[in-house]
């Protein structure tokens, strides 16, 4: 069995600015990557809206300027996930993959959310190339000023994506499988309300056309059958996402769709020195900075808790 001070578990802007943030404050941080080393920036081609890069930067390469810096600190980046937990006790025990044990006096979650997609060949295809399909109107919908695009979802995201894209595009074509949104009131009668948005209602997306960017989608009403094409530059998906943290069940207080839920002002969970960070537990804003200043929170929790302990 290894002891160590603080695991940080999963490697996005979260993970990895609590790993410079813990490393810095001589905590000697063990950080596991998980299955997605760097997050869903790694998924990610134009970054822009991350303070200092002026010239923007791809995910994948940001995400590796994060795991420089938190390496150059002391940071162990082990490539490897978390498999099971017990938080039953003072000190916390953890099981890679590989069947390691490890007792952890404090223990950072940063494991992220996965964004819901359809699941055609054609939109993992164009969403891991940077060909017009993302998950985030507010990550990608600047590239998309002054074109046509397409969003498929009919909750309060789809809503408030869809009112965001408006203010950039000519026309947002919002796709909705039922005949009625799942949005709240207000957000309802702001999307139908708003001339830049044309409702598709009962339509569902059978196939995205082009080979290298989004050029339209072919599209079935579910109640007619009736098939048709739409002229599109971009597709935003807004049909959810899920937390990464069934690992947790059972152990930590969690909402009805799986986000951690955290004190109010800090990243404690219910469990002493636990904490929680990035999309992990932030349904509302999910963005690379938002992670990030978490990632700092919980570091900075993670060490005076580790202070008050006697155990740094």
């Amino acid at each position: 069995m290894e002891k160590i001070k603080c695991v940080i578990i999963g490697s996005g802007p979260a993970g990895y600015t609590a790993a410079v943030y813990a490393a810095r404050a001589g905590v000697a941080p063990v950080l596991y990557t998980g299955s997605q080393p760097g997050g869903q920036l790694t998924i990610t081609t134009d970054v822009e809206n991350y303070p200092g890069y002026p010239d923007g930067i791809m995910g994948p390469e940001m995400m590796e300027d994060f795991r420089k810096q938190a390496e150059r600190f002391g940071t162990d980046v082990r490539y490897e996930m978390i498999e099971k937990v017990d938080f039953s006790g003072p000190v916390h025990k953890l099981w890679t993959e590989s069947g390691h044990e490890i007792e952890a006096d404090s223990v950072i979650i940063s494991t992220g959310a996965s964004a819901k997609w359809l699941g055609l060949e054609s939109e993992h295809r164009l969403a891991t190339t940077g060909g017009g399909v993302s998950a985030c109107a507010v990550c990608d919908g600047f590239f998309f000023r002054g074109m046509e695009v397409a969003i498929v979802g009919g909750g309060d995201t789809a809503a408030e994506e869809a009112t965001y894209l408006a203010k950039l595009c000519p026309k947002v074509h919002m796709l909705v499988r039922r005949d009625e949104l799942r949005a709240s009131k207000i957000m309802q009668e702001r999307v139908i309300n708003n001339e830049k948005i044309q409702m598709h209602w009962n339509t569902e997306i059978t196939e995205i056309i082009g080979d290298k960017v989004v050029e339209g989608i072919e599209v079935v009403n579910n109640k007619t059958g009736e098939k048709s094409t739409i002229a599109v530059k971009g597709l935003f998906v807004a049909i959810g996402h899920k937390p990464n943290t069934d690992l947790f069940k059972g152990w930590l207080d969690m909402d009805d769709t799986g986000y951690l839920i955290t004190k109010p002002g800090t990243s404690k969970t219910n469990i002493e020195g636990v904490f929680a960070s990035g999309d992990a537990q932030d349904k509302v804003y999910r963005q690379a900075v938002t992670a990030a200043g978490t990632g700092c929170m919980a570091a900075l929790d993670a060490e005076r808790y580790l202070t008050e302990k006697g155990l740094i």
